[in-house]
């Protein structure tokens, strides 16, 4: 077998290793609430010069298959309320939250040994948000917001490429915010802060929402 051969590979990943020892996290040094110490940590990503900082993975619930479905997303805005992110509301993940708003985020910093989870649910944010931001966006992605049927099957590149061309030439400079495409806001009410750490002992602490509003902190074992 050459190294590059599927079955030598899948046999030595048990192997792999990793110990980490970059920093901690205790209950005493973290925000009380946690959409502020998500803000610390995304900002020390930044300037950590982590690639894509705003990268997550988004998990919405297939409602008929009762089954989840992940994909990589964008993080675009974050504020009190929650976190926002943009899409095609007929797309898969679209349908899915419309059928069942409730989802989930995942932020990995791996050069920080960090990782965020968020829990909540999502509703979509007003007209005027979306439209907001989708005029910030560079005109190949505003047109591609109206060429794209996004999840669905279509013939072949070529057909995609054509349809870009055509909206380019019809809508010029200033192509509308489509009707199907804008931004949702998780709502979190749960979320989750894990510090690597060494001999798998990390450092996790979580934040649950309680009935009053505020947020109840906890440790949680690795």
């Amino acid at each position: 077998m050459t190294d590059a051969d599927p079955a030598a590979i899948a046999a030595s990943l048990a192997g792999l290793r990793k110990d980490y020892a970059l920093k901690t996290l205790e209950e005493r040094d973290v925000d009380r609430d946690p959409i502020r110490q998500f803000g610390i940590w995304m900002v020390e990503a930044i300037h950590a010069q982590v690639p894509e900082p705003t990268a997550m993975t988004l998990a919405t619930i297939d409602d008929m298959r009762r089954r989840p479905s992940a994909r990589i997303c964008l993080l675009k805005g974050v504020d009190a309320r929650g976190f926002v992110f943009y899409t095609n509301y007929a797309s898969r993940k679209g349908r899915e939250l419309e059928a069942n708003p409730s989802a989930a985020m995942t932020f990995l910093w791996k050069e920080l040994e960090r990782q965020v989870r968020i829990e909540g649910r999502c509703e979509k944010v007003s007209a005027e948000e979306s439209a907001a931001y989708y005029a910030t966006r560079p005109l190949g992605s505003r047109i591609g917001a109206w060429a794209s049927p996004q999840s669905e099957r279509i013939e072949d590149r070529q057909w995609l490429e054509r349809r870009w061309a055509e909206l380019t030439a019809s809508y010029g400079e200033h192509p509308p915010r489509p009707p199907h495409w804008g931004g949702y806001r998780l709502l979190p009410d749960h979320m989750e802060f894990w510090q690597g750490r060494m001999s798998r002992l990390h450092d996790r602490i979580a934040y649950t929402r309680d009935g009053g509003g505020g947020w109840q902190v906890a440790r949680l074992a690795p």
